[in-house]
This record gives structure tokens, sequence and C-alpha cells, in this order.
């Protein structure tokens, strides 16, 4: 059994067939997925990912303002988010973070935000889900500023940084989670650090309906393609998929801990 750790399945992209690639994944024995709701200049993306968690036992959701929407955060906005991360299906602050390749909001708005969602999710008691792009040792330095260094609480999503990264990640306390990017013949620093950070640090996910992975490239990404994303792990490291599947599974619940009530595979 198999969790997609991180989906925008909300998104209007799945507006034709948004049950059916439900069902597709239910199939691939995927029994849990997080879809990742947002805020920013619309709270579109949230109001629908908490309606589809409320309305599926098997899908939970987040709630967080992307570095894309940094220049949207406010005193108004972060009351409202640590409104709704009281709400019962909410199991994680993001994403957040930094994008320093796009650079959609400006660099000291996103770090502001960062900080600032990094605070309300310590204090909300939630992990964070933390996006980084080109922002490497700056992420890791807010990170350890705010949350301390070993006792990070949250996991870097849709990994792309390489092993060593990796390695720092972990000793701040973070986990990793591996998206359709880690079968991409070009990627040899994420496949490297799939293979060689902690098995019990690591995650996987979609990031759908983005990165599609190999087999199934030039295609919408949907959340039953993640058995691909934990196939190639476990050929990167001489594994069976059900080991990645296992191992996987058990790392969501410790990380994500207001899943618990959800029911494990073998239940």
């Amino acid at each position: 059994m198999f969790i997609d750790s991180h989906a925008h399945l909300e998104g209007k992209r799945f507006d034709a067939d948004r049950e059916e690639a439900i069902a597709r994944a239910r199939a691939a024995s995927v029994h849990l997925m997080l879809t990742v709701g947002q805020v920013g200049e619309s709270w579109d993306s949230m109001t629908a990912s908490l309606a589809l968690a409320e309305a599926n036992d098997d899908i939970v959701t987040s709630v967080g303002l992307h570095p894309h929407d940094a220049r949207f955060f406010d005193d108004r906005t972060a009351e409202h988010m640590v409104e709704m991360a009281r709400h019962p299906k909410v199991v994680a602050w993001g994403e957040c973070g930094l994008d320093f390749y796009y650079d959609n909001s400006p660099r000291e708005a996103q770090r502001d935000a960062f900080r600032a969602q990094l605070r309300l999710a310590r204090n909300a008691g939630l992990p964070v889900i933390v996006h980084s792009r080109d922002a490497a040792d700056e992420t890791l330095g807010i990170l350890s500023d705010e949350l301390g260094c070993g006792s990070a609480d949250g996991v870097f999503h849709c990994f792309s940084y390489d092993a060593d990264f990796g390695r720092a990640a972990v000793e701040l306390g973070m986990y990793v989670s591996f998206s359709g990017i880690v079968t991409f013949p070009g990627a040899s620093a994420v496949q490297s650090a799939a293979r060689e950070l902690p098995l019990d640090r690591i995650l996987v996910e979609t990031d759908c309906p983005f990165l599609a992975p190999v087999p199934h490239r030039g295609r919408r990404n949907e959340p039953a393609f993640v058995v691909e994303v934990a196939s190639k792990i476990a050929e990167l490291r001489g594994l069976s998929p059900s080991d990645v599947a296992a191992a996987s599974t058990a790392n969501f619940h410790r990380l994500f801990r207001k899943c618990a009530n959800v029911p494990a595979a073998e239940e």
C-alpha cells in the first residue's frame, strides 16, 4: 500500500475526471493522499482542498502560502490560516518556503512569509511542507533559525537537490519526499540522494498534475503514478517496491501525526 504525500487534486486539471483519478489511485493500492491547500490572492485552492478532504476518508489536506504568493502574506491571512489549521483534516502547514528560480514574489517577501509560517506551524503543532528551489542554503538556514537544528519538524517536498543537501536536511530533523523527478534519466543527483539517504526519512509523492514519472512522461500526473516513484527508489536501493511502500507509509504517519486515525495498509 502506498501514500501520495503531496498532490494538487483540487486543481482545474482534474475537473473533468477527479473522481476517476481518485478511483484509479485506490485501484493502484494508494490508500491515502495529501492534497495541498493553498491560500494567496484567492482562497479557492484551500476551500476546494478542504472540501475534497471532508468528502473522502482517504484524503487529507494542509494549509499554507506558497512562496509564489508570498507578497499576499499579511496579518489577516495569518489569522485565517491559523483558524483553518484547527480543522481535523488539516495535517500540515504548507507548502511554504523559498523559490528563487521563478521569483514570482520579491525575495524579501518570501523570506518574511516563510519565517512567519514556520512560527505559526510550530505554534499550531503541525509539521511543515517545505518548497525550496534554487535556495538551498538559505532554506536550511531559515529552518535552523526558526525550528532549531535536530528538531525541525517537516518535509522537503519534491526533493530536487543532492545527497549532501539531503543529509543536511535530515540532520535538521526533516524528511525528504521524492517525486517523479527521481525517475528522470538525467536526475543523477536526485537518484543518488534516493539511494543514500536513510530509508526511515523518505516519503514518496506525485506533486500531480506536474512531473509525471517515467513511463508516463508527457501525460498529466495523478496519484496512481506514485507507485512508479516508489518502484524507482526500490530499484536504486536494491529493495522491493513493497519495502519502500511500507517504509514511506510508516514515515508519513510518523510525520503527519494527525493521520494516526487513518487505517494502516494491513488493516
